[in-house]
């Protein structure tokens, strides 16, 4: 593919809103990680929570949109000059040449959960069911309403859709933007990804028994599952750049091995696939990769099975790590959080060492690292693995 640059990125995680927040605490080897506390959820365990998101309130002229992932969104929207950046992109292109493409697990169902609790006890009866008169389904808990109320809050009016996927879905966007720009079809593309905490995914995770009671340890030989995290990611991507970018997007892999409704392929064979689609789409050979972003959520299949599928393509030359113990698993949005730390990482010169690992396990073998390590880092490979044998890597560069 031709390089395209990503003109302006911003991320809110648990780890801070910003990129400046983010980049003091990969320096500093920091976790946004604390124990479980969400509302009424009464379940030992980790989650990372974005700091002020209970103090947000929308603009008046959005507030039909009011949920905790729209509120989420406008949060991160507000960083990093990211909205005044768009507006230019719009009168640059016109908004109608602005593609509006985001990826989301769970929206906003917490809207949803909220709800019920107030269905009506009417002449039907005690919990008759009926939802109450101001509970708006598609500007909340529709999928498709991140993606349109992204656009009405930038005022955009090109392409908008949702990609939702899983774990891979904020990565996905970044592949549907290249091939429109590719296409002729638009400009510029608002990419990323937003999902917030809810009661489904912590107690849907626990019943996966997947939501570990310890803090998540990637690539621990006693690892036991993941953290849940919620986060808000964009990047804006454009045809050319009026000045130098924040980093290139220079290739995508994407593949779907439709293996298990849940567990991935033991023997990463999709994302064997995903990687090496990528590495050929970039032009570049294995070796080129200084970093590798692992998608690492420390369950013990999926730390097992990325680490086969690493080892097939990269051998044990590349260095790699998990971010997920700083941020948790932001699962819609974790594609997204990974592509700006991704290029965080090569703005910094710093590969970030994963965090909570004690005791390394003899059974993973590619060169993980445990600890920060400064040094250039000219192109980033991150992965991003969903539900269903979903797979994504992009290749991120510093130059085109």
């Amino acid at each position: 593919m031709t390089p395209l640059p990503i003109t302006h990125h911003t991320l809110s995680t648990a780890l801070g809103l910003g990129l400046a927040e983010h980049a003091a605490a990969l320096h500093d080897g920091r976790s946004g990680l604390q124990p479980c506390d969400f509302p009424d959820v009464t379940l030992p365990g980790w989650i990372g929570v974005v700091r002020g998101l209970d103090d947000v309130r929308l603009p008046d002229a959005l507030s039909d949109w009011n949920c905790r992932n729209h509120r989420l969104a406008w949060l991160g929207l507000q960083q990093d000059g990211f909205a005044d950046a768009v507006a230019q992109a719009r009168d640059r292109w016109g908004a109608h040449r602005v593609a509006v493409l985001l990826g989301t697990s769970t929206s906003g169902i917490y809207e949803t959960e909220l709800a019920y609790r107030r269905r009506d006890d009417g002449p039907a009866g005690p919990n008759s069911g009926a939802l109450p008169a101001d509970f708006r389904y598609g500007e909340t808990h529709n999928t498709g309403a991140l993606g349109r109320f992204v656009a009405a809050a930038l005022g955009l009016a090109g392409p908008t859709w949702v990609v939702s996927t899983a774990c891979s879905s904020s990565a996905k966007v970044y592949a549907s933007a290249q091939r429109l720009i590719e296409a002729g079809c638009i400009d510029a593309a608002v990419v990323g990804g937003v999902d917030s905490l809810c009661l489904t995914t912590l107690y849907g995770f626990n019943a996966l028994e997947l939501f570990s009671p310890d803090i998540c340890r990637p690539w621990d030989a006693n690892r036991s599952g993941l953290s849940l995290g919620e986060a808000a990611a964009f990047g804006l991507l454009q045809r050319e750049a009026s000045e130098p970018p924040a980093g290139w997007l220079l290739g995508c892999g994407e593949t779907s091995d439709g293996h298990h409704m849940s567990s991935p392929h033991p023997e990463g064979v999709g994302a064997i696939a995903a990687m090496r689609m990528a590495l050929a789409d970039a032009g570049v050979a294995p070796e080129a990769i200084d970093y590798i972003n692992l998608h690492g959520t420390a369950t013990p299949g999926n730390d097992a099975s990325e680490d086969r599928a690493v080892g097939a393509v990269f051998g044990d030359r590349v260095l790699g790590s998990s971010t997920k113990g700083a941020t948790g698993h932001t699962l819609g949005a974790a594609g997204g959080v990974e592509a700006s730390l991704s290029l965080l990482a090569i703005r910094e010169g710093l590969m970030p060492g994963g965090l909570h690992r004690l005791t390394p396990d003899p059974d993973l073998h590619i060169a993980y690292l445990g600890e920060n390590r400064h040094a250039p880092v000219r192109r980033v490979l991150s992965n991003s693995f969903g539900f269903g044998g979903s797979n994504a890597s992009l290749v991120f560069g510093g130059q085109p």
